[in-house]
C-alpha cells in the first residue's frame, strides 16, 4: 500500500508530499518547494529511504528545493514533462517574480510522458499529462490506493491559474474532464495547495469543472 504525508512548505504553503511503499519503505518526495532541512528531518523520522524526487510541474514554489534535496539525498529527479523545461530554465526570473530567494538550478534525470509509470518500492504511479496550468504538468495516480497527486491542476473548489506564460484555460478544463474524472469519483486527490478532496466531490460542487459548471474563468 502507498502511504503519504503532506508537508506544507514556505510562505506559499505548497503541499510537498513524502510518499512511500509500506512494504519496502522506499520513498519519493513530490514537489519539494523549500524547507529542505525540515523535509530531510521528517524523512529520517519516518524511517524511509528516498529513492527519487518527483516533480509535477516547473513552478518555483514546487521545485525550489529540488537542487538542495537532490544534493542532500543523492537521488534522481523525475518529471515533469519536458514542455516545462522553459520554467526550469527560468528559476532566477521566477524567484524575482515570486519574491523568493534565488535557488540553485538542477537537471531533470528523467522527463515524464502521458502513459508512463513511476515505481516507488512495490507501488506503481501512473502518469497523466494534464497541461493548462503549465504545458508540461503531470498528475501521479496510484490506482491501488485510489490516490492522485495533482499539483496545481485541481483544488478543492477551484482549478489552477492559467494566466502564466503558456497557460491554457481550455486545455486545463479538457485535461481534468478527460484524464481525471474517468479515474473515478472515489479518488482522493492531494493538490499543490490547500485541503484534500475527491473527484466525486468536485464533480458535484466545483464551479469551474463540476458536472454543472458554468464555464467561468478564475478571477
Amino acid at each position: 500500500m502507498l502511504k503519504f504525508e503532506i508537508l506544507p512548505v514556505t510562505p506559499f504553503q505548497q503541499n510537498c508530499s513524502v510518499i512511500w511503499c509500506e512494504q519496502t519503505r522506499e520513498a519519493a518526495v513530490v514537489d519539494p518547494g523549500g524547507e529542505i532541512e525540515r523535509i530531510v528531518a521528517r524523512v529520517r523520522e519516518l524511517e524511509v529511504t528516498v529513492v527519487k524526487i518527483i516533480l509535477t510541474h516547473g513552478h518555483l514554489d514546487h521545485v525550489g528545493g529540488t537542487a538542495a534535496l537532490k544534493a542532500a539525498l543523492n537521488v534522481p529527479v523525475v518529471g515533469p514533462h519536458k514542455d516545462d523545461l522553459f520554467w526550469l530554465d527560468a528559476l532566477d526570473q521566477q524567484a524575482q517574480m515570486m519574491n523568493f530567494a534565488p535557488v540553485a538550478s538542477f537537471e531533470t534525470d528523467l522527463w515524464l510522458n502521458h502513459g508512463d509509470t513511476v515505481t516507488v518500492g512495490h507501488q506503481t504511479l501512473e502518469i497523466l499529462l494534464c497541461p493548462g496550468h503549465t504545458p508540461g504538468h503531470v498528475v501521479l495516480f496510484d490506482r491501488e490506493s485510489r490516490l492522485a497527486f495533482v499539483g496545481d491542476v485541481l483544488f478543492k473548489g477551484s482549478i489552477g491559474r492559467t494566466d502564466f506564460p503558456r497557460g491554457d484555460h481550455a486545455a486545463l478544463i479538457h485535461a481534468i474532464k478527460t484524464h481525471l474524472w474517468p479515474l473515478g469519483d472515489d479518488v482522493t486527490f492531494i493538490p499543490g495547495h490547500g485541503p484534500l478532496s475527491t473527484f466525486g466531490f468536485e464533480r458535484q460542487h466545483n464551479p469551474y469543472v463540476g458536472d454543472a459548471d458554468t464555464g467561468q474563468a478564475l478571477p
